[in-house]
Order: C-alpha cells, then structure tokens, then sequence
C-alpha cells in the first residue's frame, strides 16, 4: 500500500459509498469469457457496466455526488459532458429531486444527448469538445448558484467508481490485470485505488486513445501536459485537460498507461460483439484494444477489464463494427 496515503480517497469512504448507490447500478455481473480469452491468449473476464438505466458505469458515481450534494442543500446540478455522465447525473439527480443542467459540446453524440434530455435535464450546446463545455458549466454554477460536478474532480465521483473495485476484487482475489479505460479519470482512479488497496498483487493499467493522450502523456512525464486537439471516436475518454490533483492519485495508483489506435478500438469492438455478443461504446472496448495490440504482455494471465459503456449509435456501430466485418467476409 505505498504512497496510497498520498491519494485523496479513503477504503472507508468507497465502502460507505456504497450505501448512496441505487442497487441497480451495484453488483454487476463479471463474466468468464472463454471463447473471448481462446481468440486474445488470455483468461478474460468482462466487468458489465452497461445493464442499467443510463447503460454506463457513471452512474455509481452520479449517486454518491447527488447524495452530497443534497446533503449541502442543493436545489440544482450541473455539469459539463460528453454524454454518459450527463444521463446519469441527469437520473440520480431526478431521484433526488435535483435539476440537472448538463452541457455538452455541439459535436457531441445525439443519441446521448437525446437520452440526457429524455431523463430530464436541461441540455445546453456550447464549442467544439468537452473543455468549451467546461468553461460554461462552471457558468452556470457561479450565475445560478448551482452545485457544479466536475468528473474525477469531485471526489465522490471517483468514490461511486472504485466501488468496481470492491466488486472485482471480492469476485476474484487472484486477478493478475485490471484494464482500465482512461479519460478524466474518475474510474480509474477509483478502481485502481481500491484494486491497490485489497490486491496489491495485481497490475492496474490505464488505456486511453491515441487520438486524446493528455492523460497518458502526463502520466508518462508526471506533470500536467496539455494537447490542442481531439481526434477519437472514444468520446467517452476524450479531454485535453487533464486535472492535477486526479493525476496525483494516477501517479500511485496505475502501474501503467498505454495508447492505443483507432483501428485496434474497432477491431476491440468487433471482438466483444463475435466473443461475448456485446453491443459497446468505443471507451468500453480500450482494454481488449490493448490486449489486441500486445498479446506477448497479457499471455496467459488472469485479466479483467471493465466495459464501462454502451451508449453507441447503431448507424456508428454498423459503420465501426459491422459493415467492415462483412467486407472482410466477402
């Protein structure tokens, strides 16, 4: 447990987390997947975040930030995001009975927009990527006085997330690999604190894409590095900004961070579909990417990596996934 003092969670504050969270979003299933683990040389089990309303893990996240939030007399969230944490802030703050405002980029999903805005938040467009959505939600909060939840920032947020940990370890004590996808950082951290803290045995590895590296790269240097550009499919993970004191926690608790290609993302997808007959977002397929791009390293070991999101567009899935499938086939 080296240097997890340094990290700002705390074990007893992920396990009370537990109690804020809807059960719905609690004890997802962790599925061997052995025609998975056959095709990647590995033992492969799939932590399953997407069976619930918002069809990601950020909900456990959402529900311990909601619950705080309450507790300070909050009448209204906001936040900025690309679509998973919007719909689900947008669920736990109905809950509650918090308004939610999220605000998202122009370029952002549609199909995540219209479920964000089907949950009943107000929706709000602003720039290019993520960060122009930033700048505004911090707005709103300081105009209306509205309780302002910034990913991996908040705490909490990163408290719901390590409660997969929890899970992944009490499931399988003997895990050798943790893959992790990689944006802001709330997941990771969250899990790779609580995999530290209960099996320090195992080797946690972040995994981010190519095309939105700032956190990698920060990781790799160990101080903040920007980038001026987003060029991924992975929205789910994009950012140029990383945060510091979420890259502090990283510093501890991941062994690793690696990049990984489009294609590789892709090909990852495509795997989950043919393996495991799972329909996933770009961002939940970042650890089979790896394990694709580096068969050698994960050969033969005991390896779980967490599909954290489902909210895909069948037209980019067929585009993705399966329409590239069939002109192979022929």
């Amino acid at each position: 447990m080296s240097g997890l003092d340094r990290v700002r969670l705390r074990l007893d504050r992920v396990r009370a987390a537990v109690g804020d969270v809807d059960p719905v979003f609690l004890d997802t299933p962790a599925l061997s997947c052995a025609p998975l683990g056959q095709a990647l040389g590995c033992s492969v089990t799939l932590k399953l975040e997407t069976l619930n309303p918002v069809r990601s893990f950020k909900g456990r996240g959402t529900e311990t930030v909601a619950a705080v939030a309450r507790e300070k007399g909050a009448s209204r969230v906001v936040c900025a995001s690309a679509g998973n944490l919007g719909q689900a802030l947008a669920y736990s703050g109905s809950r509650r009975g918090l308004g939610v405002t999220v605000v998202a980029a122009r370029t952002a999903n549609p199909l995540k927009l219209r479920q964000i805005a089907a949950f009943g938040a107000d929706v709000r467009l602003e720039g290019e990527d993520i960060e122009d959505a930033r700048l505004l939600a911090r707005e709103i909060a300081q105009e209306r006085g509205a309780y302002l939840v910034e990913d991996s920032l908040d705490l909490a947020t990163c408290e719901g997330a390590a409660t997969i940990g929890l899970e992944l370890v009490r499931d399988d004590p003997s895990l050798e690999v943790v893959l992790v996808a990689l944006g802001g950082g709330a997941m990771a951290s969250g899990v790779g604190y609580a995999v530290r803290s209960l099996a320090d045995h195992a080797e946690v590895i972040g995994i981010q894409p190519v095309g939105a590296p700032a956190m990698a790269l920060s990781w790799r240097q160990g101080t903040v590095v920007e980038t001026d550009r987003i060029e991924t499919i992975a929205d789910g993970v994009a950012g140029r900004f990383p945060i510091p004191e979420v890259l502090a926690d990283l510093l501890v608790v991941l062994d690793d961070v690696v990049l990984v290609r489009e294609d590789s993302i892709k090909a990852g997808m495509h795997a989950l579909y043919e393996h495991a007959g799972l329909v996933v977002e770009p961002s939940a397929a970042l650890g089979i990417a790896a394990v694709l791009e580096q068969p050698e390293r994960f050969a033969g070991r005991r390896v779980a990596t967490i599909l954290c999101g489902s909210n895909v567009g069948p037209t980019d899935f067929a585009r993705w996934v399966l329409e590239p499938a069939a002109r192979v086939a022929r």
